[in-house]
């Protein structure tokens, strides 16, 4: 029987499925392999062909792990809470939950289709409240928890109060506030509960805060940076503001050197770790205090800043504060306040992402005030601008003109001044010059120093005058832990007299309540305000805020090793045996998002004892986008630019004046355009003229992002219908490198489904009927199959899937035309296609004979090199210099033996008519030549 690819595929998948094949197993001896995917958002739209290609290259290794003898944790789930679930449910009053159930089932059943050997008893899903508990949980730990810089590590909260019960604040070194307060023992004795809790606030890695936001009032949320577009939100299009809110973070920036030193112990692209280097920013410098001149009452009389450059002191010619930061409206003058109000209203229009990006633009106000130099003495203009950011640092920057190029333009724009401080700067008058060579001059006591002996004495001047130290700082700032939403995790938080107060445990999950609408309260409270007769003991507010978007996906991997554990999030022995992610796959954009946040919440519970392993994922791959291929018709239009009803050809174009239209690729092959159903996709040109090039009206192409508004979507269901899951496995692994970006082509898949077609046929005779023999392979036959299995191998190793996929095909055209039919060799070759293409090789390997559904756990075959050794040669026999035939002879032969088996041939003979040669030329291993 032909090659019936859809009852195969439906057969065997329901046979994983009921067997639960790829089911790991809790207890081996086998050694463990954890597979990860990024587990998906569920959106309404499905999946296209982009999406699975990670997921693919994951299955093809975990098949492949299985057949080397691993304990294989392949296991799926969604990250299913988020905005776009609940954007529905505000427009169509539709629960979050169904609309993302509806989704999910969408996804489950295209997955299936592909034919992936998920663990799909391990599924978790974000929005579950049996998942969100101990997300919940881990919060309340965070929250329980305080960063000894000690001990290097997370402690107990518990901890920290013995220390100041036992000695008060003195000694304690501490990732905490800046304004915690100093107290004895007696002190913190005499502390109402009230203050205790107040100052303990100050120091928990999860804390309350007054942060900058960016807020989108349309959305009614807080948005991401990476959520914000040229200050509109990303999705909807809404504009966004900066906005001063308080805001649940996370002590990330507890974890900067430990999150930079563990980059030097994964193996991941060199791209993402250098993204998460400079998302960290580590910077080795000195803070300083400039104090401010006729500070008002109420507030500190300096101004702290933080410099790469101490050096550089004596050249600061203006102090810069963000436009937010907490002192702009004490230390703004009378007479500058409406300058200073209007830029702080254009600035809340922009991201911090366009503040940063933005280098071009000058623009800054001044306050009115000035601080005093603490070197020089000198009275110093204190500014406001954009480029400052409040929470990077302290929100405050010395300018220096001569050295910075932003500052020199700043500088040269506001006409402040520019002060020479090393003798080798040269050109200052045009641009400025960071070098650090030369002496210093118009730098008061370190004159004619050079840069290591300024830094040096600075940092000792500023330390013995208690102006300032030595310091490292990060750029990485605290991660804000809230969104002002409905449909995410609840925070486990009631609050008491102003103070947040954690629920008990055995009260989670705290459940998210049922609401009349998802919208924020008409007094601008997040949506949970909505929610009746929702408090904790019937008396006490819960936080309204519930967790962002990043808080399940943190920590997910853990709950795949023990799914259904009601009393922890994973048993210690589950933790113990499967430790961490091997292999995991998934996109470059979560660079400084999920694979921070995953690090960094990994670390914590480590610190505590709960995991074994300082790092989640020992090795990443980021697969590469693919990308669509766009069709275009072409619209005549007239001379006022007015499209007609008339459409031309690609190659006619030039003839005509033309605008180009999108078309639905799915109704193009080849480039050729079926006419009919366009006329059906676009009714408005049922009655249009089609000007034809050879009979045909061939399309435009263009290489774009795969896209509804494109019309460039292609359904992976539609090319399995048409060709099978195991076609769409290869050929989206042949398109080329994994992590390289390429475009989607759906004109080669017919030549991957003749590959498969003639793989079938192999174990075929001529009528379709099953057919082997337990003959001995011959020597043609293992060099083929030794061949395949040695390059399949070392190509899944290092994850090089396209070249498999050609290989495959010269070793099936190999054995072809080889006419073998041999069991033992087919065998083989089974097993090895099998991770690429499980369901045609499930399906034979149960025609051989063997039971179904065993083929994922038989033997890899071994390779063996010596099949590869050539011991024979075929070599081309001419006569007066023509090539007659081909003779195989051993290489072991000497070049008179070899001229005697040749002359003693029957068929050369025939050539020979008769004639005793001349001449015999034999290279070995190369020709003979025969001259009569």
């Amino acid at each position: 029987m032909d090659y019936q690819f859809k009852e195969i595929e439906q057969k065997w998948q329901k046979h994983w499925a009921q067997n639960q094949t790829f089911k790991a197993e809790k207890d081996s001896t086998k050694p463990k392999f954890y597979v990860l995917d990024m587990f998906p958002y569920p959106s309404g739209a499905g999946l296209h062909v982009g999406h699975p290609l990670g997921y693919i290259a994951s299955d093809i290794f975990s098949r492949y792990k299985r057949l080397k003898g691993y304990n294989v944790l392949h296991p799926m789930g969604y990250d299913s809470f988020g905005l776009p679930a609940e954007q529905y449910a505000i427009q169509t009053g539709q629960h979050p939950a169904l609309t993302t159930e509806t989704n999910i089932n969408t996804y489950r059943t295209q997955l299936d289709k592909i034919g992936f050997s998920f663990d799909w008893s391990r599924e978790v899903r974000t929005s579950d409240p049996s998942y969100y508990k101990w997300t919940q949980w881990i919060f309340m730990q965070l929250f329980n928890s305080w960063y000894n810089l000690e001990t290097d590590k997370a402690e107990d909260i518990t901890t920290l109060i013995e220390k100041f019960n036992a000695a008060g604040s003195a000694d304690v070194r501490a990732v905490c506030d800046e304004d915690v307060r100093s107290f004895l023992p007696s002190d913190w004795a005499t502390m109402t509960d009230e203050q205790k809790q107040e100052e303990l606030l100050k120091y928990r890695l999860t804390y309350l805060r007054e942060s900058t936001v960016n807020w989108c009032p349309a959305l009614g949320t807080v948005l991401a940076n990476d959520e914000v577009k040229d200050g509109y939100s990303e999705r909807g299009g809404h504009p966004v503001e900066q906005k001063k809110m308080m805001q649940w973070s996370m002590r990330i920036s507890a974890y900067a050197d430990r999150l930079l030193q563990g980059l030097n112990t994964i193996d991941w692209p060199e791209p993402v770790k250098e993204m998460q280097r400079n998302w960290i920013g580590k910077s080795v410098g000195a803070s300083v205090r400039f104090a401010i001149e006729n500070a008002p009452a109420g507030i500190a009389d300096y101004i702290e800043v933080f410099t790469t450059r101490v050096d550089t002191i004596f050249g600061v010619s203006y102090l810069v504060l963000a436009p937010e930061h907490e002192l702009v409206t004490a230390l703004t003058t009378p007479e500058q306040l409406d300058t200073v109000n209007t830029y702080i209203t254009q600035t809340k229009k922009k991201s911090e992402l366009d503040r940063m990006a933005d280098t071009k633009t000058v623009s800054g106000a001044f306050t009115g005030s000035y601080v005093i130099n603490p070197v020089s003495g000198e009275r110093v203009q204190l500014w406001i601008a954009d480029y400052v950011l409040a929470g990077y640092g302290t929100g405050a920057v010395m300018g220096v003109p001569s050295g910075d190029q932003r500052d020199w333009l700043f500088a040269t724009h506001f006409g402040l001044p520019i002060v020479q401080i090393l003798d080798a700067q040269t050109d200052i008058a045009t641009q400025a010059d960071p070098t650090k060579e030369g002496k210093y001059i118009n730098s008061g006591f370190i004159n004619g120093m050079n840069y290591n002996e300024a830094t040096t004495t600075l940092n000792a001047w500023l330390e013995e005058k208690s102006a300032g130290k030595a310091k490292v700082n990060y750029r990485m700032r605290d991660a804000i832990f809230g969104r002002q939403r409905y449909w995410g995790e609840p925070i486990p938080v009631y609050f008491k007299d102003g103070l947040p107060y954690l629920i008990k445990e055995e009260e989670l999950p705290l459940l998210l309540p049922e609401i009349d609408k998802y919208l924020p309260t008409e007094t601008g409270e997040p949506p949970l305000g909505r929610a009746e007769n929702w408090s904790y003991d019937d008396q006490y507010e819960y936080e309204l805020s519930t967790m962002p978007g990043w808080a399940g996906s943190s920590w997910y991997w853990y709950r795949y090793m023990d799914a259904t554990n009601d009393s922890d999030f994973a048993a210690n022995e589950a933790i113990e045996y499967w430790k961490d992610v091997d292999l995991y796959i998934g996109g470059a954009e979560h660079a400084t998002g999920h694979l921070l946040y995953s690090r960094f919440w990994n670390k914590f519970l480590k610190d505590l004892g709960y995991v074994k392993e300082e790092e989640p994922f020992k090795k990443l791959i980021n697969q590469g986008m693919i990308q669509g291929r766009s069709n275009f018709v072409y619209r005549v239009v007239d001379e006022e630019g007015r499209g007609t009803n008339t459409l031309v050809s690609y190659g006619l174009r030039k003839d005509y004046k033309t605008s180009a239209l999108h078309v639905d690729v799915n109704i193009v092959e080849n480039e050729v355009l079926n006419i009919e159903k366009f006329k059906l996709f676009r009714p408005e040109f049922a009655n249009a003229e089609f000007i034809l090039e050879n009979g045909k009206y061939i399309c435009g192409v263009e290489v774009e992002k795969m896209s509804k508004s494109k019309f460039n979507v292609v359904n992976p269901d539609v090319l399995i219908e048409n060709y099978g899951a195991d076609t769409l496995r290869m050929y989206e692994m042949f398109l080329g490198p994994l992590e390289q970006s390429k475009p989607w082509n759906t004109n080669g898949i017919e030549g991957v489904f003749k590959f498969l077609r003639k793989f079938w046929r192999l174990f075929h005779n001529e009528q379709w009927v099953f057919h082997v023999t337990d003959s001995v392979p011959s020597k043609a036959e293992l060099k083929a199959l030794h061949k395949i299995i040695k390059k399949v191998q070392d190509d899944i190793e290092r994850f090089s899937f396209n070249t498999s996929v050609s290989s495959f095909m010269i070793a099936v055209n190999e054995l072809t035309d080889l006419k073998c039919k041999n069991r033992q060799v087919l065998e083989d070759l089974v097993i090895v296609l099998s991770p690429y293409a499980p369901h045609i090789c499930e399906e034979l390997w149960s025609l051989l004979g063997h039971e179904g559904g065993s083929l994922s756990y038989v033997e890899y075959p071994k390779f063996n090199p010596a099949y590869l050794v050539e011991d024979e040669f075929s070599y081309p026999i001419s006569v007066n210099g023509k090539t007659r035939l081909n003779l195989n002879l051993s290489l072991a032969l000497q070049p008179k033996e070899i001229e005697e088996t040749v002359l003693a041939n029957e068929d050369v003979q025939k050539y020979l008519e008769g004639k005793a040669p001349k001449k015999v030329i034999v290279v070995p291993g190369r020709i003979v030549n025969i001259v009569i």
